[in-house]
């Protein structure tokens, strides 16, 4: 509980814990027994590299169950790596953790840790089993178009849009043939925004006539194909890209380029603000279970500050919990709350 209450108020470090612990003690004192007093950054330390990370998870999971099992919209699947957590001397390489993030809550619904990107694979039919995924679209990109991924989001009632690249063989390859063919029937729309000296020119395009590629492929749940082609101007430099997706559902191009559009926010909404705000990849947390249960405790913060309605930054937030006791308060009764619903 210390250590989550350093973490909502912006610490970073088991050292943090124990300094909040020792100027915060009053407060601590109201809801927390402490007959020893407060730890030390050791005792903090041990803790998490003791705790068993699967148990914890679990409590996390639990704590998130309520949210999991009514979200709606677009879960964005995608990983992170804990730069820093790297153990040269144990040969133990960076800690890489995959979120499944609601985009319209704006949460993190689940996450599991693997030993780094290439496991990805593995551990997303493990995160998709935590969730439930009826009336959701799942999104993920191109490392995680896999056949199995795609059956088992069909399997537990919900839809996918998958970024598909040529690491399936022929199937990239025949999709944008396909949809560049001027003969084939497209639905289009095209859009154009900017800001901050930057133009973006998007055409969304999809065809449901997929029965050829069916028949060539088996793609489990396939019911469409379809492209993203952004043209982007950034100080008068102009680049292009075009981005090639299977939905297991018939979208309309402008649902089709808002689900994509969305994907992208796990990038914005969770792990920028890890790094930036709450400064993830400079963890230094290396031994035993430290940084994964560490991790764990971050996005338990992040989740209880999301919740909390008041506009504002979430770095606005962390400060008005360190600064204000009763609005730490109000996170960890809302946390409480909501778990007990």
């Amino acid at each position: 509980m210390i250590a989550l209450c350093a973490v909502l108020s912006g610490g970073e470090s088991c050292a943090d814990m124990a300094l909040f612990g020792q100027l915060k003690e009053s407060f601590l004192w109201q809801f927390l027994t402490l007959p020893h007093g407060v730890p030390s950054h050791d005792t903090f330390s041990r803790v998490f590299r003791l705790l068993d990370p699967e148990q914890f998870r679990a409590c996390f999971a639990k704590f998130m169950q309520r949210f999991a099992e009514s979200c709606q919209g677009v879960v964005a699947i995608d990983g992170k790596t804990l730069r820093r957590s790297f153990d040269t001397a144990a040969g133990a390489s960076p800690l890489h953790m995959v979120s499944a993030w609601g985009c319209e809550q704006r949460l993190v619904l689940g996450q599991l840790a693997v030993d780094g990107k290439s496991n990805e694979i593995t551990a997303v039919p493990r995160l998709l089993e935590l969730l439930s995924l009826k009336g959701t679209i799942v999104t993920a990109d191109a490392l995680n178009c896999q056949r199995a991924i795609a059956a088992q989001v069909i399997g537990q009632g919900g839809d996918y849009v998958l970024a598909l690249k040529g690491n399936q063989g022929t199937l990239h390859s025949d999709v944008r043939t396909f949809l560049d063919d001027p003969a084939t029937p497209l639905t289009v729309v095209s859009d154009t925004d900017g800001g901050h000296g930057r133009i973006e020119q998007r055409r969304a395009s999809v065809s449901d006539d997929v029965a050829w590629l069916q028949q060539c492929h088996a793609w489990p749940g396939l019911k469409a194909v379809g492209q993203i082609t952004a043209k982007r101007e950034i100080g008068g430099k102009l680049t292009i890209q075009t981005r090639t997706y299977l939905l297991s559902t018939v979208l309309s191009p402008e649902r089709f380029n808002e689900v994509v559009r969305a994907h992208w926010d796990i990038e914005n909404g969770l792990h920028w603000v890890l790094d930036v705000v709450m400064n993830e990849d400079q963890a230094r947390n290396r031994k035993d279970h430290g940084p994964e249960n560490l991790a764990v405790l971050r996005r338990l913060a992040l989740n209880l500050a999301k919740l909390e309605p008041s506009k504002g930054s979430l770095r606005g937030k962390l400060k008005r919990a360190g600064w204000n006791d009763a609005f730490l308060s109000q996170l960890l009764a809302q946390g409480a709350s909501a778990h007990v619903r």
